[in-house]
């Protein structure tokens, strides 16, 4: 267990507002109880306007006067937002899209990660903003670019992107010298099927514009070559912070954001952030049904915040912010209605409650001008109180009287790997089906059981503590994950889908999942249309997803035709289809009885989660919640401790 501290903060762009208010902003943050103040992830065309001409005196003032106030600065890496004079001087680093269209300059992240002239300007910017501000007393950490990912800009086609791809490749597939192996290449990809076969790999092309569906095998291999190119262009910039400054070093992540393994980004990084948007994720990202939709329009979804709070901490191996939370409506969701009373106030401490250091709101003052203008700040354009910053403040002094807590593992564990949603986003089977849905569904599941859950990367080896592992849908399973699972003193919860691909996306033989132990085998798989999920004999459905299972294992549970759904050897469990939430909670429910662990059966909207030395009840609805012989007010945190 380690120290867990709990700060506010917001993020604050000096470049948009007149210098003589910057003091006074200042003040009012200092008043409002918060701690940090993040800075300069937008602002290189006020930094360098032309080429070579730099402009840092705004900035030294900016941070002594956050600093003179009392405030800790978070200082961002500008190369989210390349100045407009960068595109004349590199006028082919922009990302391509999938369809071959430039995706251009006039709003943000136009670049590609491949770009080897782009990757030198942002390492030269870099270089300039650590040396300047490395040692200063005031920057107490760094941020570098700015949500990678956001407006689906780490996959590109571009020519920088195929050449780079091609040099991959070869790594992956070595041979003698720097040539690489194509035969092995094209013995791994299966292209012998439709005369795909390759003489060398400067044939290889990128996986789009393809009369049909482009090999699988490929479609992979770029996508794991575009993660790599971002925690390539992330490390450098990394290792030139950390060459001249101590102070921490972060990115700011977001929800749903799997084009990218997170985990890899974060190894380089000494903590995780994320920004936290829940009413803007509820339609699009969150899985929320209609009716749950217009339930919660203006609470958010009860997970699916504290499934990336979970997430992130595991990225962070252990250290997570929430580096923009919202404070009031958003400007880019399909509706945009303002958070309840009450709200900005619960999703801080839900945050706390799964282990953030911090929550920063974003923004300090809305912007009376550009694309966000209609994205409420704590502060309106005028500068008067927002509604949120009450409730910030609040949060604050809430803070200051509770006392210090520590950090704890949980019981219950789920595995998440970013490979894995890489190979259901080339091979869903299905429309509508993503891993990502499956594990969150999974993660619902278990929180409507009162439970409390730790994330662990597809990489993890040692479950030492842990009584309920469920690890869905990955796709490819390396034989030591499999053995840990098999060896680990808990109940596991694997399929379906899982080890259904060896690592270049081949079906493998033996049949899945090959589990050591586990005699059960995949005999077919099918996908199920939404208007026709499959019965199960105890109750709930497969959607979605569905496979054919036999073997010697015991049989749990059946369809209602009699086919085998669950089947069972020891302590592991194979979960034949996509369970609905009526099923996922039976059976999540009994895998907890038989691990020992005490779960309760909570009302839509109430969730609770344990800290070790805390016990916190969220109620997201507007009425009120019976719980545990407690009456939970609407809309509200309550706290309880030893």
């Amino acid at each position: 267990m380690t120290d867990l501290t709990r700060t506010l903060g917001c993020c604050y762009y000096p470049e948009h507002w007149p210098r003589s208010i910057w003091s006074e902003d200042a003040r009012r943050m200092a008043e409002t109880g918060l701690t940090w103040v993040r800075i300069g992830e937008f602002a290189w065309s006020k930094l360098e306007p032309t080429p070579g001409e730099l402009h840092f005196e705004w900035l030294d003032e900016a941070i002594w006067t956050l600093g003179d106030a009392g405030l800790k600065v978070v200082l961002g890496t500008p190369t989210a937002t390349p100045p407009r004079w960068m595109i004349d001087r590199h006028p082919d680093m922009l990302a391509i899209d999938a369809e071959g269209r430039p995706r251009k300059f006039g709003s943000r992240r136009h670049y590609c990660f491949s770009h080897e002239g782009y990757a030198a300007e942002s390492d030269r910017i870099t270089g300039l903003l650590a040396d300047r501000y490395g040692a200063n007393e005031h920057v107490a950490a760094w941020q570098t670019d700015n949500e990678y990912g956001c407006h689906d800009t780490i996959i590109s086609y571009s020519d920088a992107a195929r050449t780079a791809f091609r040099q991959w490749l070869r790594q992956r597939y070595p041979g003698e010298g720097n040539d690489g192996d194509i035969d092995a290449l094209n013995a791994a990809w299966g292209n012998v099927f439709w005369s795909m076969e390759y003489r060398d790999f400067d044939e290889i092309d990128l996986p789009n514009l393809t009369v049909t569906e482009p090999n699988p095998s490929h479609a992979l291999a770029f996508r794991r070559f575009s993660s790599d190119q971002v925690v390539r262009f992330n490390r450098r910039q990394v290792d030139i912070i950390r060459a001249r400054s101590k102070a921490p070093i972060t990115h700011n992540y977001m929800g749903r954001i799997t084009d990218f393994d997170h985990f890899a980004v974060g190894e380089d990084l000494d903590f995780a952030s994320w920004d936290s948007y829940p009413l803007g994720f509820l339609e699009d990202r969150a899985g929320a049904t209609p009716d749950e939709q217009r339930l919660f329009a203006r609470q958010g979804d009860p997970d699916f915040q504290a499934f990336h709070h979970d997430l992130y901490r595991a990225v962070g191996k252990g250290r997570m912010w929430v580096m923009e939370q919202q404070p009031g409506p958003v400007n880019w969701a399909p509706h945009n209605p303002a958070p309840l009373p009450g709200m900005v106030r619960l999703w801080s401490w839900e945050a706390f409650a799964h282990g953030a250091d911090c929550v920063s709101y974003f923004r300090w003052r809305q912007a009376p001008f550009a694309q966000e203008q209609m994205h409420a700040g704590l502060l309106r354009p005028d500068s008067q109180p927002a509604p949120g910053l009450e409730e910030a403040a609040q949060v604050a002094r809430e803070i200051a009287k509770a006392p210090e807590v520590g950090r704890s593992r949980a019981e219950v564990a789920i595995l998440f790997d970013y490979d894995a949603d890489f190979a259901w986003t080339v091979q869903p089977h299905g429309a509508g089906l993503s891993y990502f849905g499956l594990v969150l569904d999974i993660y619902k599941a278990m929180r409507s059981l009162g439970l409390s859950i730790d994330i662990l990367p597809g990489t993890a080896r040692d479950f030492t503590g842990y009584r309920l592992i469920a690890a869905p849908g990955l796709m490819h399973m390396a034989d030591d994950l499999k053995a840990a699972l098999a060896a680990a003193e808990a109940e596991v919860l694997i399929g379906p889908r899982s080890g259904a691909r060896d690592i270049d996306m081949r079906i493998p033989v033996p049949l899945p999942p090959a589990f050591p132990g586990l005699s059960v085998t995949v005999a077919h798989v099918e996908s199920l249309r939404a208007d026709r999920p499959e019965p199960l004999d105890q109750g709930g459905h497969f959607t979605g997803y569905r496979e054919a299972i036999e073997g010697e294992a015991r049989v749990v549970e059946r369809t209602a035709t009699g086919e085998p759904a669950v089947m069972r050897d020891d302590r592991v469990t194979y979960l034949a289809g996509w369970p609905d939430r009526v099923a996922a909670k039976r059976i999540l429910a009994g895998l907890c009885a038989r691990a020992g662990l005490d779960t309760i059966e909570l009302p839509d909207g109430v969730r609770r989660r344990d800290t070790g030395a805390e016990r916190f009840w969220f109620n997201h609805t507007e009425a009120d919640a019976h719980v545990e012989g407690m009456v939970l007010p609407p809309i509200s945190v309550t706290r309880e401790t030893p």
